[in-house]
């Protein structure tokens, strides 16, 4: 009995990442166009994906507060999005300097 309930608790432990990473999904990729409501980004797997800007959406670039008029085609970025519906709502936006493990914003 005392075995299951530790094997137990540390699944459960193990799987608080997992859940506290939430539902988000991550875009990774170069910036193909920008307006003011939307980013195209070719993914890693040279896949296209359009992401909405809201009002909410923060920008990050090398780690420092930015805005969308700092972002530009070309720029390798993450963007940390909610699908809402078939659409992906952007609430972060990471690019600038990348650091070695791959991350855009981080220094």
């Amino acid at each position: 009995m005392k075995r299951a309930l530790a094997v137990t608790l540390a699944i459960c432990f193990l799987a608080v990442p997992v859940f506290a990473h939430g539902t988000d999904k991550h875009v990774i990729g170069v910036v193909k166009t920008i307006s003011d409501t939307k980013i195209t980004v070719e993914t890693q797997t040279k896949e296209t994906q359009v992401v909405t800007i809201s009002p909410d959406t923060s920008f990050v670039k090398s780690g420092a507060p930015s805005s969308l008029k700092e972002l530009k085609v070309g720029d390798r970025v993450v963007i940390h999005a909610k699908a809402v519906g078939s659409d992906l709502i952007a609430h972060e936006v990471r690019f600038g300097k990348w650091d070695s493990s791959g991350q855009a914003g981080r220094n």
